[in-house]
């Protein structure tokens, strides 16, 4: 017996170190289609029987297992699932990156693992820093409007999208004039225009159709160096992100309808066109008509957005795009106010003017086709590289009559001219862009390296008539020569004028180099460093009649950022702040001296940012809020000089301008079928050394000081009434100074708040909804020096069918 105690005893540790040697784990990481790390799928290693989910990096780590033959099974619902065979070794066992078949966008149409989704946000973005970042990592505040929110609010154009986001105000609408005819946003105090479409340049004449939109993202803060200067301003900039093709059959079908003669039909249907998924399609389409609360205006187009996606093997994405849009509609009415002496009326009450008045004709009208055509190809060089290249085409068009009014009387506020021009505006540019994207590890920090190059040339041909005034009415009553304007009076008015046509041509080109790091000093600690060299090349403008052209010139600039992040929680809470640049090319003047040089350097921009990022409670609660500093240096001015007795007016390149503000952006979905999505903002803008007229006051860019926006959708999830939901939504704008200067004092739009509902009924595949635009019919304005009357209350029927 003793003996045998003795044997055990000795045995025992022998037996406990061969199970301890039996034990081993595994560890590596799942990407989407497109390179991208994947959260929330599930991992399970049979046949022991253990489970887990990847983290926010793609990775999953299992322990405690016994060495042998296994398999991996990774599986989340709506994706293809995927078994590898696998031979555990007695050590840690790197299993090498698994790729599922879909994307990235694919995946974002997907609730992983049924868990409940903040649908008003994204948790990472593919552009805003050129390469796959997550938002809590990047030094840079942004903001993203999604698909889903869209739909909730019963959306039927771009404008009112942008209304969920702070710090940005519609100060124009779509003019579809030649050149700009896009709608002007004022954004961190500078103007702006949605000019990017999937990181790359897609200019346009008239603006966006949401039905292709996947989010729209607004990258705030002066950005140069990714993006470069020819299409950002200041504040910030505007990219859409558009619906990709998805590997499941699918599709949804939606009629608007609604006060105002608004008519809306959408298609949006996707699917594998090959059994092998190798081959993938989707088509966004739309029809819109929109009337008008005035006399006479309308807008109705056609929208066309066809994508491919091939995909060969697991490394190469090829992926083609076109968006064909064709539009005709009336000219947004916008009074424009007398700039060269004091105003009269300081406010629309004061204004003597029947806004109910559109001063234009349903047959005087303009047309804005355009196409884009872009192609990218991502390809995964090995498991640390990836080249993406896009190349991007763009066609816009703007044909037909153009018209604004504007008081220019010296003795009143009541007699308005009225002005017109037949135009024919064509315009096309190519934007070339090459990225190499890298992430790899040297000395222990992780580094996500990006080295890109881009290209955009643009032209343009310009046929137009002069601008002619057609007539002068008295605003102050019904003047009957109000109602003698159309196309007819218009034509008559250009017959008999003296003004010569503009019939030229235009050309530019622009070369950017940038390179970007954010390395990660520790997991928690993450430094971008970034720098752009830019070229601008302007041909000159050739004047067709005369044989002579003008206005060449060339610009290099050059464009830093530093950001750091600290997440002081990892995944969840984040401080940031962040030095960045932006650029403007300055033309040359011609100064009227020959010993004052009229060459100019570009315009800088240098933003100060520092803020704060949550992501808490299981991507329930999303939180931006930061503070922005933005000073502008090289700004063009008027000065008075004196050379041999006399004296010049000369422009000088030494303006200056501050902008300085607060943000702040929250997403939440606290409870399963509520979501909600609030933003407010604080401007404060001032030029600091600038003409003396203008000198220390608020440019009428800047828009509103206060901005705050909320709605709020809950959706019941069980008993007789699952699936009705109930949405409630505020937009607020403090009083607005378009007309600001020392020769026309000011003039003041005032603050609105704006109360917006919505009820929706989903049955299996119905969706029902009614919405309510301004339910309480506040009369309100917008504008940039001029009045813009908006839309009073307005009610929207939408059915929807999706399969």
């Amino acid at each position: 017996m003793n003996k045998f105690i003795i044997y055990l005893m000795l045995l025992l540790p022998c037996s406990l170190q061969a199970q301890a040697q039996q034990k081993t784990e595994i560890y590596g990481k799942i990407f989407s289609a497109d390179g991208k790390p994947v959260e929330g799928i599930t991992v399970k290693l049979l046949p022991q029987d253990i489970s887990v989910s990847t983290k926010a990096n793609g990775s999953y780590l299992l322990k405690s297992l016994k060495p042998g033959p296994a398999q991996i099974h990774i599986s989340a619902i709506g994706i293809q699932s995927q078994i590898r065979d696998i031979q555990l070794e007695e050590k840690r066992n790197i299993i090498s990156n698994i790729y599922l078949t879909e994307d990235q966008s694919t995946l974002d149409e997907i609730v992983i693992n049924g868990a409940s989704k903040n649908k008003y946000t994204r948790k990472q973005s593919l552009y805003v820093s050129k390469m796959p970042l997550r938002n809590m990592e990047n030094s840079q505040s942004y903001a993203v409007v999604t698909k889903e929110l869209l739909k909730s609010q019963v959306n039927t154009n771009y404008d009112d999208a942008l209304a969920n986001v702070s710090g940005i105000d519609k100060l124009w609408s779509s003019t579809g004039r030649p050149g700009d005819g896009v709608s002007y946003y004022t954004l961190r105090g500078f103007t702006t225009q949605a000019a990017m479409v999937n990181g790359v340049v897609s200019i346009a004449s008239t603006s966006p159709d949401p039905a292709n939109l996947e989010t729209i993202e607004v990258i705030k803060g002066p950005s140069g160096s990714l993006y470069g200067g020819a299409a950002v301003g200041f504040g910030g900039l505007i990219n859409n992100v558009t619906k990709k093709p998805l590997d499941t059959i699918g599709g949804r079908i939606n009629y608007i309808f609604g006060s105002y003669a608004q008519h809306r039909v959408t298609a949006d249907v996707y699917g594998p066109l090959t059994a092998n998924k190798k081959l993938l399609g989707r088509i966004n389409t739309a029809y819109s008509h929109t009337g008008t609360f005035q006399d006479a205006g309308f807008n109705k187009s056609i929208f066309v957005a066809p994508s491919l996606l091939y995909r060969p093997n697991d490394k190469l994405d090829i992926q083609l795009d076109a968006e064909i849009y064709q539009s005709k509609a009336t000219n947004p009415m916008m009074v424009f106010l007398n700039r060269s002496r004091q105003l009269f009326a300081r406010t629309p009450d004061e204004l003597q003017f029947d806004f109910n008045k559109s001063y234009t004709n349903n047959d005087v009208t303009f047309k804005n086709p355009s196409t884009n055509l872009r192609g990218n190809v991502n390809y995964r060089i090995n498991e640390q590289w990836t080249s993406n290249t896009t190349v991007s085409y763009n066609r816009r068009k703007s044909d037909g009559y153009f018209q604004y009014i504007m008081y220019l009387q010296n003795a009143n506020d009541t007699l308005i001219n009225r002005y017109a021009a037949l135009q024919n505006y064509v315009a096309n540019s190519i934007n070339a862009q090459q990225n190499f994207i890298g992430d790899f590890h040297i000395g222990g920090m992780r580094n996500r390296l990006l080295i890109g190059l881009d290209l955009l040339s643009q032209k343009s041909e310009t046929h137009n008539s002069p601008y002619v005034q057609t007539d002068q009415i008295n605003t102050s009553y019904d003047d009957p020569d109000y109602y003698k304007f159309n196309a007819a009076f218009i034509d008559a008015a250009i017959a008999a004028s003296n003004g010569a046509q503009t019939n030229n041509r235009s050309r530019t080109q622009v070369f950017g180099a940038y390179v970007s790091n954010v390395l990660d000093v520790t997991s928690q600690l993450h430094l971008n460093l970034a720098l752009r060299m830019d070229y601008f090349n302007n041909k000159g403008t050739y004047n067709i009649d005369k044989d002579t052209t003008t206005g060449k010139f060339n610009q290099t600039a050059f464009s830093p950022r530093v950001g750091l992040v600290y997440e002081a929680i990892k995944d969840q809470v984040s401080f940031f702040a962040n030095y960045q640049n932006g650029f403007k090319n300055v033309s040359p003047v011609v100064q009227p001296h020959p010993s004052v040089s009229g060459d100019f350097k570009p315009q800088q921009a240098s933003q100060w940012e520092a803020g704060v990022k949550f992501n808490l409670l299981e991507d329930k609660i999303g939180l931006t809020a930061s503070y922005y500093d933005i000073s502008v240096d090289n700004m063009i001015r008027p000065e008075t000089i004196e050379i041999d007795g006399k004296s010049y007016n000369i422009s000088v390149q030494d303006g200056t301008r501050l902008s300085r503000g607060l943000d702040f952006d929250l997403t939440a979905a606290p409870i399963q079928g509520l979501n909600m999505i609030l933003s407010y903002s604080f401007n404060d803008s001032k030029t600091t050394k600038a003409a003396a007229n203008v000198n220390n006051l608020r440019p009428t860019e800047a828009g509103p000081k206060h901005l705050a926006n909320i709605w709020a959708n809950y959706t019941l999830q069980q008993g007789t009434l699952k699936g009705v939901g109930i949405g409630l939504g505020i937009n607020h704008a403090s009083e607005n100074i378009i007309t600001n200067s020392i020769p026309t004092g000011t003039f003041v739009l005032p603050s609105y708040t704006l109360l917006n509902g919505s009820l929706s009924y989903s049955y299996k595949h119905m969706e029902f909804a009614v919405k309510a635009n301004n339910l309480t019919n506040q009369t309100y304005f917008k504008g940039w020096t001029t009045v813009n009357s908006q839309m009073p209350r307005n009610i929207l029927g939408s059915i929807a069918y999706h399969f």
